[in-house]
């Protein structure tokens, strides 16, 4: 193994000092991929499959022309080279404008603490599933459907550059869905759960509690009354916390959004006050141990943390080398790509909001009628506006948590809700359940974590959405 490497090595040197005096930037992205994919939905089995996959991409640049293209056959990378070079030739008009960053010369792994999922039988992750399935099915003869899926894959990437880099990195990651749905008559309810791990196998194999859940909210829900929409001032779980961060604020934050789009640009201008003094919201793949997290981006630069709002006041943003040259920031390491197929984009990895000072129980207090949320069950964003589902809810009573009801969707301006945030909780939790999609590639592993928040006039109401 270690021949056939630097023989992958030599041939990567060799075509970059060939091809890069045509273009300014020459990369050559080699990647090798195996998994695990099993959907279970009732009774049936509708995926039972194990894959391997070998391929990559070239990438160039010439006067800030981009030019692209991928293969899964080595034999053909000079032609896609000279490909991706008069894609770059074609198009380039201008200055290529990209951050500096140093050259790397690296080999690394993502560590796993536990089993390697590419060395447990497949008979054994189907095991798995078909416990869980199980689980589903008895918690309730009012479950009707259900659905149970498990994913792994294993990724080694090689990168070289005309700049010098070089860098070898593999990781592993894992990840399981949960459905269940009931069905009294008309009403029709859902529970779900999801989780990943880029840790251990043996993070998968005790998620009893957790599978049962979503079946028991699904029947339980069946049952509640739903919420009188209206507009009140809301407590969210952690796990609501990470769902928004990410998909309503991090997005924001990701600079080709605002790049290509000149009004966002204005909107998201740097010493801007979108919160609370006590707002402090991150992103790093720097983190260890979390689904978002690496040692390089898929351009070779470093992994960072990357602080976006300090004491409420918008102070970064997330950059490819191309984003960060252009606005005449730092890269903070977050191109990312899904696999081979695609070219990087700017992705978050794993986005936080940090912890508060105030207790959970005093976000309730002197809230006469308001809404607890926990959890989510979908939801979508549109530029600034979202709408997310809870998962499940409670209403607030002279700042206590009354009777449970159905039906909850949050939703608002993202910059008017970071205003509107009245306290912070002291607690703090990760949630490694984040597939994001963007550009096409959907499913890129992210973290997302944060405390529980109380935010006042909310909008409340209307259908359940999916994701």
């Amino acid at each position: 193994m270690a021949a056939l490497i630097k023989d992958v090595q030599n041939l990567l040197a060799e075509l970059i000092a060939r091809y890069s005096p045509r273009v300014d930037y020459l990369m050559i992205r080699l990647e090798e991929a195996e998994g695990t994919d099993i959907l279970l939905r009732g009774d049936k089995v509708e995926t039972l499959s194990e894959g391997i996959s070998i391929g990559g991409h070239i990438r160039a640049c010439y006067k800030g022309g981009w030019g692209f293209s991928s293969f899964n056959r080595l034999t053909t990378i000079k032609d896609r080279i000279e490909e991706a070079i008069a894609a770059a030739r074609m198009v380039g008009d201008e200055k290529t404008m990209l951050a500096e960053v140093e050259p790397v010369q690296a080999v690394c792994q993502v560590p796993l603490r536990g089993s390697d999922p590419r060395k447990v039988p497949l008979s054994r992750k189907k095991e798995l599933c078909d416990r869980y399935s199980e689980l589903l099915k008895t918690v309730d003869q009012r479950i009707t459907t259900t659905s149970v899926r498990y994913s792994d894959c294993s990724q080694r990437v090689i990168i070289a550059s005309n700049e010098g880099t070089l860098i070898e990195q593999s990781w592993v990651d894992m990840e399981m869905r949960f459905a269940a749905t009931a069905r009294n008559g008309e009403t029709v309810q859902t529970g779900r759960e999801t989780t990943g791990s880029r840790q251990a196998f043996e993070d998968l194999i005790s998620l009893d509690e957790q599978v049962k859940s979503a079946a028991q909210r699904a029947v339980a829900a069946l049952s509640l009354p739903s919420v009188k929409g209206n507009t009140y001032t809301v407590v969210i779980d952690p796990i609501l916390t990470g769902l928004f961060v990410h998909e309503a604020f991090g997005h924001l934050s990701e600079a080709d959004m605002a790049y290509e789009n000149p009004d966002l640009l204005e909107v998201m201008t740097i010493g801007r006050r979108f919160g609370p003094e006590e707002l402090q919201i991150f992103d790093g793949a720097a983190l260890p141990g979390h689904r978002g997290s690496y040692f390089y981006d898929d351009e070779g630069t470093p992994a960072t943390t990357t602080q976006l709002i300090k004491d409420g006041i918008l102070v970064g943003r997330l950059h490819s080398r191309e984003t960060a040259g252009s606005l005449q920031e730092a890269a903070t390491g977050n191109a990312r790509c899904l696999n081979y197929h695609y070219a990087p984009l700017v992705r978050m990895t794993n986005t936080w909001i940090a912890r508060g000072k105030t207790p959970v129980a005093d976000l309730f207090c002197d809230i006469k009628e308001g809404v607890y949320a926990r959890n989510w069950l979908g939801g979508m964003t549109n530029g600034e506006m979202f709408t997310f589902s809870a998962g499940e809810a409670w209403m607030i009573r002279n700042g206590k948590i009354a009777e449970p009801i159905k039906d909850v969707t949050l939703s608002g301006n993202v910059f008017q809700t970071l205003r509107d945030i009245e306290a912070i909780g002291d607690d703090f939790y990760w949630d490694e359940s984040g597939g994001c999609g963007k550009g096409g590639q959907n499913g890129l592993p992210v973290g997302c974590g944060g405390p529980s928040l109380r935010i006042r006039d909310v909008v409340v109401g209307g259908e359940a959405a999916e994701i």
